[in-house]
C-alpha cells in the first residue's frame, strides 16, 4: 500500500503532539466525521489513523531519517 504523504505528515504531527495517545485522537476525529456523515473527511482520518498505527507499531530506528 502506498502511503499518502499528507496522511503521513498528519500522523507524524499527531504523534509529536500526543505520543502514544495519537491513535486515540485520530480515532476520535474519524468518529466525528462519521457522525457528521462526511465520508471524505472520514476516509482521510481513516488513512491518518492507519499511518499512526503503523508508525507506532514500528520500533524506532535512530539511523532512519523521517
Amino acid at each position: 500500500m502506498i502511503e499518502d504523504e499528507s496522511a503521513r505528515r498528519a500522523a507524524l504531527a499527531l504523534i509529536a503532539q500526543y505520543g502514544v495517545d495519537a491513535e486515540v485522537i485520530a480515532m476520535l476525529r474519524a468518529a466525528e466525521y462519521a457522525a457528521l456523515g462526511d465520508l471524505d473527511g472520514l476516509a482521510q482520518w481513516d488513512d491518518i489513523l492507519a499511518c499512526v498505527a503503523r508508525l507506532l507499531a514500528v520500533p524506532s530506528d535512530p539511523h532512519q531519517l523521517n
